[in-house]
């Protein structure tokens, strides 16, 4: 791989409520920092990603007549209810402790208006609503995309597919990544990023 001013490395969702002790903790999630830090020493620009939710946000079981995990209709579409997470100026919100940030480009915060989740870091759940991160990146002519971060199979996910879907070259580094796994949700991921030509590496090979 040819890291020159065309790639960058999109970090997504390293915060503490997707690490352990946290609101909605995945499994391993800590592990991915040291191969982020690693990673952002190869790229000129890094943009990370920070879910950044109002209390009262739909997508919370907490707001709803629905357990956590379980699936309701959203006028958007199918929703994932989850338990309170992220939720704006909170501890949990926060990048973790040990994720080097200082060096960022870009921050993109997503997921903050209460009636619409966005897992993507391109796009709102109803896959219209654009965070304007297209936008930044063809101003500054960025072409391919390295990804890693929380979770594999759903913000990193909807991430990679949509970054290939509007044209960008996609590569997800495996071991900086760790998955919630819902129901085979985790498999279901590594097929449809690969359908849209995404890459999957680690953090070694490239």
């Amino acid at each position: 791989m040819t890291f020159d001013a065309k790639i960058a490395l999109l970090l997504i969702d390293i915060q503490n409520d997707f690490c352990p002790g946290g609101a909605l903790a995945v499994e391993g999630g800590q592990e991915v920092v040291s191969v982020a830090n690693r990673l952002q020493s190869r790229f000129e620009t890094t943009i990370l990603t920070q879910d950044w939710h109002p209390a009262d946000h739909l997508s919370f079981a907490s707001n709803q007549d629905g357990d956590a995990f379980s699936l309701v209709d959203m006028p958007y579409g199918p929703q994932v209810l989850w338990p309170d997470h992220c939720i704006q100026g909170s501890d949990g919100a926060a990048f973790h402790v040990d994720l080097e940030t200082d060096a960022a480009d870009l921050i993109i915060r997503k997921g903050f208006r209460a009636a619409i989740d966005s897992y993507s870091a391109f796009f709102e759940n109803d896959h219209s609503t654009s965070t304007g991160l297209v936008g930044y990146l063809r101003e500054r002519s960025i072409d391919k995309l390295v990804l890693a971060g929380l979770a594999t199979d759903f913000c990193v996910r909807f991430s990679a597919v949509d970054a290939a879907k509007l044209g960008f070259e996609v590569t997800v580094i495996e071991d900086g990544c760790r998955a919630i796994d819902l129901d085979g949700s985790l498999a279901a991921a590594w097929e449809e990023m690969a359908a849209q030509g995404v890459k999957r590496l680690t953090s070694t090979q490239i």
